[in-house]
Parts: C-alpha cells; structure tokens; sequence
C-alpha cells in the first residue's frame, strides 16, 4: 500500500511548515499566527513547490472552528451572553450594516451592479471567529467584559450570517434569471430560518442544559480518562454537526452553543483541558488553509482596490465599532478592544465569497479581493491590539469633547463621590475570585468595597448590598472614591495582570503603606506586578502544586531549589 496520502501530507505539510514559521515569528517578536499564514501561503497552489490538498485543508480548519468555539463556550454562560445583549445585538447590527453600505458603495465605484456590491459588503463586514478568539486569549480578556462584548458582538453576526446565506441566492436568482422578486416566498424561507435557529436555541436551552453536563458526570464516574476526553469531542462534534445539518445554524454557533450548556457544570473546566491539544492543532491548519488561499498577483493586478477594500477593512469597520461602542456608553479601553477585534475579516467571508461567485453575482475579481483582504488583515490585525493601549492614552481629550458632544472641561471631570469607609479593604473585580475574597472578609467583619468596570455586574453587586464603584480602577478618580490612601488593603482580582500593574502603580503612589495583592497567570506577569511594587502575587497553578506538596510533607520554609547535587564536584 501507498506510504502517504493527500490526507497525510497535508497535515504534516501544515503542522511542520506552521512550527517553522511560527517559531521565525516568535522570536521575530511578531504574532505566531503571522507564520501560520506564510506556511499556507507557502504550500498553497500560487507559489512553486509542493502543494497540499487545498479541499482537505479546509475541512481540517472546520475542525479547528469547531473546537475553538467549543472552548470559548466553556467559559461563557448564558449570563455572560446576555449581560451584553444591549450593546452586542444593536452594536453588531449597525456594524455590519455600515460595512456592507460601504462595500456597496465601494463596488459602484468598481462598476458592479447593487447585488454585487451586497454580497462583496457583506463579505467585509464580518469578522474572524477564529482570529478573535485566539486575540483575546492571547491577551486573557476572554473573560472580561471586553471579552464578552466582543464575543456577543460575534455571535450576533454569525446568526446575521446564516439569514444572509438564505437571502442570497433568492436575490441571485432575479438577477441573473430577470424574474421578479418574490416576496412572500423570501418571506416564508427567512420565516423557517429564523424558526430553526430559535429551535436550536431553545432546544439547548431546555434539553441540552440538563443532557450535556449529565453526560460527562455519566462518563467520568466510570473512571476512563480516554472515554471522558472522547465525550467531550463527540459533545463538540455532534452537536456542531447536528446544529449545522439539522438546523442550518453554522458550525461555529453550534460548538459555541454547546460548550456554553456545559459551561455551568464543574467538569467545564477539566472538558476545557481535554480538547486544549486537539483545538489548537486544528486552529493552527485553519490559519495554514487560509494562507493556501492567498494569490500575491493581487497585489499587482489591482492594487488600488485592494487598498480599498483594505481600508473598509482596517479603517472603517474598527472606527464605526469604536464610535458605537462608546455612544453606548462604554469606556475607551473596551471600545478600543471590540474596534480592533472587528479589523479583520475570516471564514464566513470566504463563505460568502464562494456562493457569490458560484450564483455569478460576484465576479473573481470580487472574491480575489476578499480572500486577499482577508489574509492582509489577520496579518495586520495583532499589531492593532498593540496599538490598543497606545491610542487609549491619545484619545482621553477626543473622547471627552467629541464623542461626549461637551465642551473641552475647564479643569478636572466630575467627582464621584468618596466612600466613608477606612482602614477597609478594596476589591477590584468581582467574578470568582473577587466573590470568595468578598465573602471572607464579610465573615471577618472586615469592611471592604469593590471597584467593577462592568455596568451591569456593578449594579448586581450593589443590589447585594456591597458598597461599589463602577469604573476602571486605574482611573484616578475611581481612587479618589475608594479612598485607597485610607485604605488597608487592595485585592487586585482581575484576570489580566499586565492591567493589574496599572492599578497597583497607581495605588502604590497613593498609599506606600498600602498591602497590595495581586493574582497571576505567568511568571512574566508576576514580574511585572512586581516590578509595579505589589506586596504579595500569587500565581494559581504555582499555589495548587505548593497546597498539595504541604499537605504531603508539611510547610516549606522556603521555595524548593532544584536538585543539582550530582552535578556538584565531589
């Protein structure tokens, strides 16, 4: 039998041209994904050499959609989802509309008819599901409202998508077959769309909350590591698979969808480990597919509207999702945060591109330019997240005169009022860890307020009766309202440390005296909390080993050293 297949070369062509590529870019200081693109790029039929089967590379990436959605749900419940609706479902909406108004445009100027430029609009208005979520990973605010902003704000567009999808070929058939535009049957088939997707919805509302978690209790009392980690990918599989052929909801959505049933149970997390290996093998191919379908004559050919389609792309859609998200009220930093989530775009473009070049709305050209505005932006899109922290700094005077439509303020803007409270103790952050630190010092007597930039989580946690105040804690006027130099200490829970090292230098210059702990993810943040004159940082996974290790020996008198006698001399 033959020793290789189009299956297996591709796989190994990708994976070992991704660790490559992605290793250059790393120590280039650049975005691994950046590498994964070339490695595509470089296996791909527009380049000389080997080629991998570009039909099975796109299927390997579905896997990877599957399974990275599958893991954003895990931690994102259905609170999470709709603690954002206000501004995801209206935000997302008036995004895309925006997008597709100027891609429209964009295709006049090009000489294409209106449906054309529909289809090539829309195409540019809805952003990488796989890109965006590897972004805020990356950085730790998946789990911030930033995070749940953004990740609402995709879910929003995924089901504008499949309506899309319905709409297309009804408005492709009057173009091209000059018959009119039937109304009532376009209504009727957007009617069962919009009916499927709620049955969905409903469906893993009411069955799949109670069958999902079920079966993984089922599963893992039986003691099977193997078969646990098989249940979670036949979970993740299956019902994607079932929402898609069943339904007619997207891959993506269904994955969310179902790690989001499981996302209450206490196995949410170990499930979460378990497909970690697989999800980020077929993540990585997803990016390699992309880059096979990049053609570097673009570039040449029709550079002027490529720099156009760029510019919908990088400029319009991260200012329009930047303005909307601040009328609504929001801070910089998140408005920043979404803008640059949405300066790319990804799989349902391609989609959408290939329908509307196989119903002969869209021309080649058209796809050509989107699948190259594709590749540009998730190239470019790491370096707008750099930017991010740069340009919240640059837009404190804009934000406050344009934005809030006010005059420039002659002096300081407005107070919040300061607690009464002294000698407390103050807590920034208030989700899982936030709650338990709340909770003992209620058991101590111990007076304590805390600071939460999330609206709604504030006015939850003032309902409880716990003293709060909404805003970023880095704020000087947050400060100045929790008396930080009265304070006794400050509990940094967020789960972000480099912007918890803004927090602590800011409160460190107000209060020397001040006990700051702090909590980490990496040695690196550990370091910087340091740097940034915390008391005390406490990096989860270090503590759990330290916990178990005392409860076996007894309490280290100090950090144990590795071994190295043997390497000594005698």
């Amino acid at each position: 039998m033959a020793h290789h297949s189009p299956l297996i070369g591709t796989v190994v062509a990708g994976l070992v041209l991704a660790f490559v590529f992605g290793t250059l870019a790393n120590r280039l200081k650049i975005s691994p994904l950046v590498g994964y693109l070339l490695a595509g790029v470089v296996v791909g039929p527009y380049t000389p050499g080997y080629v991998a089967d570009q039909g099975l590379a796109g299927e390997l990436a579905e896997l990877g959609v599957i399974l990275l959605m599958f893991g954003v749900g895990l931690h994102f419940s259905l609170k999470d989802l709709l603690s954002v609706k206000g501004i995801a479902l209206p935000g997302a909406l008036a995004q895309t509309t925006i997008a597709t108004l100027l891609g429209m445009l964009l295709a006049k100027l090009f000489g294409w008819n209106w449906s054309t430029g529909f289809v090539f609009g829309l195409a540019l208005s809805v952003a990488s599901t796989v890109v965006l979520t590897r972004s805020l990973q990356e950085r730790r605010i998946m789990e911030t409202e930033r995070g749940r902003i953004a990740i609402g704000w995709l879910v929003v567009q995924d089901m504008v998508m499949v309506l899309a999808l319905v709409f297309i070929p009804a408005m492709a058939s009057v173009v091209n077959n000059g018959t009119a535009f039937d109304v009532s049957d376009l209504a009727q088939t957007l009617a069962i769309t919009i009916a499927k997707v709620a049955a969905f919805v409903a469906l893993m509302f009411v069955v799949g909350r109670r069958v999902i978690p079920e079966i993984l209790h089922y599963v893992v009392h039986m003691g099977s590591r193997e078969l646990f980690r098989l249940a979670v990918l036949a979970i993740a599989l299956g019902v994607a698979y079932g929402a898609a052929e069943l339904f007619g909801i997207s891959f993506a959505l269904g994955a969310f969808f179902a790690g989001m049933m499981l996302s209450e149970s206490t196995l949410s997390q170990r499930a979460a480990e378990e497909s970690l290996p697989l999800r980020d093998a077929f993540a990585v191919l997803f990016f390699v597919s992309v880059g096979m379908l990049f053609n570097p004559k673009i570039i040449i050919e029709h550079p002027g509207p490529l720099f156009a389609t760029l510019a919908i792309i990088l400029i319009f859609n991260p200012i329009a999702a930047y303005l909307i998200v601040r009328l609504f009220g929001h801070p910089i930093s998140t408005a920043l945060t979404i803008g640059a989530s949405l300066a790319q775009i990804g799989e349902f473009s391609f989609i959408l591109g290939g329908l509307g070049l196989a119903l002969k709305i869209l021309p080649q050209e058209g796809e050509d330019l989107i699948l190259a505005g594709a590749i540009i932006t998730i190239l470019v899109n790491p370096f707008y997240f750099v930017a991010v922290t740069y340009l919240k700094k640059r837009l404190q005077i804009i934000d406050r005169t344009v934005l809030t439509k006010a005059p420039p303020p002659p002096e300081e803007p407005e107070e919040i009022p300061e607690t009464s409270l002294t000698n407390h103790a103050v807590i920034v952050g208030y989700g899982r860890v936030g709650t338990i630190l709340g909770a003992r010092l209620k058991a101590e007597n111990q007076p304590y307020l805390v600071i939460e930039d999330r609206k709604q989580a504030a006015e939850t946690i003032r309902q409880s009766g716990i003293e709060v105040v909404q805003g970023n804690a880095a704020d000087p006027r947050i400060i100045k309202a929790a008396n930080l130099p009265g304070a006794r200490w400050l509990f940094i829970a967020i789960p972000d440390g480099f912007e918890a090292g803004q927090v602590a230098e800011q409160a460190r210059k107000l209060n020397p005296k001040l006990d700051i702990i702090a909590r980490a993810h990496s040695d690196a943040e550990v370091e910087h909390l340091e740097k940034h004159k915390a008391n005390f940082v406490i990096m989860g996974e270090r503590e759990i080993a330290y916990g178990m290790l005392e409860h076996a020996f007894g309490a280290f008198p100090a950090e144990p050293q590795p071994d190295n006698s043997e390497a000594q001399p005698s």
